[in-house]
């Protein structure tokens, strides 16, 4: 950098004339002194020095001060900074094609701005420095242009949020002789301070802001399959529910048929009636006997008035396997609610039950086929293999239930994401669990005065409460309505447990119809989570009594839907010495998710210790990992968190570093992105951005108004250095130098 170097004061007219009248008035002095003394050469040279220490304080009292200005040796920067982030693939720019008016991104639309040789005009005067806002605020030398493809893209994954505060001042405080910024973006923005702040210090800096709009301020006519939700796995004979949703632009109402094709030849169609300028949802349900790996296509037809062609369709792939559950029921005798279970569990050939019938009072357990068992499995890697246990009419004694067996069932239930089910009986054996470590688990309050229940002539009802209308466990028939009055016909019960209230936490979902007491009606079908796994508290021994005039068509179905609905979450992703699930079982965007491992070793025992990895490959290419810790070692579980922060598809890979064990599967999760794609542009922000800079809203096809723009500006001022004397503290010591000097001298010469 060249400099000009000069001094300069900043006197006005009375500290001029001060300065004046206090040399003169000194000289005066010292002359008269210099008299008196006799003339003496000793004392005119003390004069002097006065003369110099009065003079030396009246040029300071006009505050001189030392400029040095530099000339800059190079150019200065103009920093174009364009937005990068997912918004930016919003189809909704008109352009003239062959067919007539196309829509192209609004990356494409910006695509010209970021060829450097658009900007070639302005390479005599200015540095000209092209980044997106995701890596804006570096410095021009250490900024690496990102390669724009054909699309207007970047080759790296975009930013999933959008801030534009941020760049803008990260840019002024890093970019060296900075004289304006060129923002090319659609002006939405989801993250940090409003970008307005950043423009009124830009402002004060003098640093322009010149915008360029992307994209429509509104919505161009448009259907959208906005979402499919296929689920990852689904089970050979059993119906697959497959709801999706459609995003429509259009200004009236129209009737689509939506068309699910399967990779293995199956074809379902659905007449839908979009609403306009709204969402609309519904679903497909598939069932298959196949098994196997398949993709599922949905698409729905294009619209007359449609701009978007491309965004009708959206296919995923689906695992079908056979469905293989295994539950435990134990029960004291095989009373009426018993023999009915087991039938309908040992019909269904989904499931594989085993029976545990105690028999108190007779030597030996009650059985007759295979699907019995002589003892309760004591061995923990023997438990865990069930997904379901049935605890009936049985409790604490010595020819049934102990306490390590209430111990095991416990850490079944928090540790491997097992469900149970409590069934009371008329023998209110279940009290004498109350103290163990499963009267933790039940969801209810018993009434201990009453063990035996309460019984009735009249037969009495269940009603559905708010919560059990909208249950899976409930439902029995396809629609709300019908379901509830489905529920309502059943045949009644006449026993039913002493329940006095629900646990807190817990869900009541059914109550009976007359019955109450000071906590309201009776809670007889009641649900709750614990640790990992599900508890459900069955309140009458009658479900049997479903079957009259309908057969299995009602039992058979609650049934099933009980051990399916308990054991999901377990069979979530299951391998070879490792099995995977996680909690809440359908994640949501930005909420936090818990996986829970269950590893085995070698052998086939619970893996006491051990370094279990999770991997998650978001929908955009993120990868995040989360190292699992060993929660309890008898069981073998370890534990991690996790939050998405994008919805979509997730591929998930957990591998254990003991074992070698790998297990891959995937896992969708809900919500909408913070930075969706479809919204309609924001030109509003970014004209506010120019207007508080003092800068200019520009329109996209007018690069060369920004040159012009950009070339008027003026030249930056030089840097000036200013060194103020009358305020240094050299000066001042060096004036107390002085005036002790005088004094000594003085001394010297006699004169004091």
């Amino acid at each position: 950098m060249s400099g000009l170097q000069h001094l300069t004061f900043l006197a006005t007219p009375f500290s001029l004339t001060l300065a004046i009248l206090a040399i003169l008035g000194t000289c005066a002095v010292s002359y008269y002194a210099w008299l008196r003394s006799g003339r003496l050469a000793s004392v005119a040279k003390l004069e002097v020095l006065r003369i110099f220490i009065v003079a030396m304080i009246a040029v300071l009292l006009n505050q001189p001060e030392w400029i040095e200005e530099y000339q800059p040796d190079t150019k200065p920067t103009i920093a174009i900074l364009w937005d990068d982030s997912r918004s930016m693939e919003t189809r909704d720019v008109l352009v003239n094609g062959a067919a007539g008016k196309e829509a192209i991104t609004r990356a494409e639309a910006v695509r010209p701005l970021l060829d450097a040789a658009a900007w070639s005009a302005l390479d005599d005067r200015l540095n000209v420095v092209l980044q997106p806002i995701s890596s804006a605020g570096m410095p021009a030398d250490e900024v690496e242009k990102p390669a724009v493809d054909k699309d207007g893209e970047r080759g790296d994954t975009k930013p999933t949020v959008t801030n534009l505060k941020s760049p803008l001042m990260e840019t002024a405080e890093k970019v060296g002789q900075l004289m304006g910024i060129v923002l090319v973006s659609d002006g939405d923005w989801n993250e940090g301070g409003p970008p307005v702040e950043a423009a009124s210090r830009l402002r004060t800096k003098q640093v322009p802001i010149f915008t360029v709009a992307a994209g429509s301020p509104n919505r161009l006519p448009d259907v959208e399959l906005l979402s499919v939700d296929i689920p990852t796995f689904g089970a050979a004979g059993k119906p697959v529910r497959i709801p999706f949703t459609i995003d429509s632009s259009l200004p009236r109402d129209f009737v689509a048929t939506v068309k699910m094709e399967v990779s293995n030849g199956d074809t379902l169609t659905k007449d839908v009636r979009v609403t306009a300028m709204g969402r609309t949802y519904d679903a497909f349900n598939w069932r298959t006997t196949d098994t196997g790996d398949f993709t599922i296509s949905v698409s729905l037809p294009k619209q007359p008035e449609e701009t978007i062609a491309d965004n009708n369709e959206q296919a995923a792939p689906i695992v079908i396997r056979e469905e293989q559950l295994k539950v435990l029921v134990v029960e004291s005798y095989p009373r009426w609610e018993y023999r009915y279970l087991r039938n309908a569990l040992s019909r269904d050939p989904g499931v594989e039950v085993s029976c545990l019938l105690f028999h108190p009072g007779l030597e030996k357990v009650g059985g007759g086929s295979q699907d019995y068992i002589q003892l309760f499995p004591e061995a923990i890697e023997d438990l865990a293999t069930y997904d379901v246990v049935f605890l009936g009419d049985v409790g604490l004694d010595d020819d049934q239930l102990t306490e390590e067996q209430c111990e095991l069932l416990k850490g079944l239930i928090e540790q491997q994401a097992s469900g149970l089910v409590f069934m009371p009986g008329l023998q209110g054996r279940q009290f004498s669990l109350q103290g163990t470590a499963l009267d933790e688990l039940n969801p209810v309050v018993m009434d201990g005065s009453q063990p035996g229940g309460w019984g009735s002539r009249t037969a009495g009802n269940f009603e559905l409460t708010e919560r059990g209308r909208g249950s899976l466990l409930t439902k029995l028939a396809d629609s709300g309505d019908e379901n509830v009055q489905v529920w309502e016909d059943l045949p009644g019960f006449q026993w039913y447990a002493p329940v006095v209230r629900a646990k807190a936490g817990a869900e009541v979902l059914a109550v009976h119809n007359e019955m109450s007491n000071q906590y309201g009606r009776l809670p007889l079908l009641v649900t709750r989570t614990f640790g990992e796994g599900k508890v459900l508290f069955m309140g009458t021994d009658g479900a049997w009594r479903w079957r009259k005039g309908v057969e299995d068509k009602y039992h058979y179905r609650f049934w099933g839907q009980v051990v399916r609905w308990m054991a999901y979450q377990r069979n979530m992703v299951k391998g070879k010495g490792m099995r995977l699930f996680y909690k809440p079982d359908q994640p949501q965007v930005r909420k936090t998710l818990t996986f829970s491992a269950h590893v085995m070793d070698k052998g086939g025992e619970p893996l006491q210790q051990g370094d279990v990895l999770v991997t998650v490959t978001s929908p955009s290419g993120a990868v995040d990992s989360v190292r699992l810790t060993a929660e309890d070692d008898q069981w073998g579980v370890f534990q991690g968190r996790f939050t998405p922060q994008e919805p979509g598809k997730h591929s998930v890979a957990v591998i254990c570093q003991q074992t070698g064990v790998k297990l891959d599967t995937t896992l969708y999760v809900r919500g909408q992105a913070i930075e969706q794609i479809g919204k309609p542009a924001r030109p509003d922000v970014l004209e506010e951005l120019a207007l508080v800079s003092k800068g200019k809203a520009v329109e996209q096809n007018s690069v060369a108004d920004i040159i012009e723009l950009l070339a008027a500006l003026p030249q930056p001022e030089p840097s000036v250095r200013r060194l103020q004397l009358w305020s240094h503290p050299l000066t001042f010591l060096g004036i107390v130098v002085l005036l002790g000097i005088f004094w000594v001298w003085r001394k010297a010469v006699g004169l004091i």
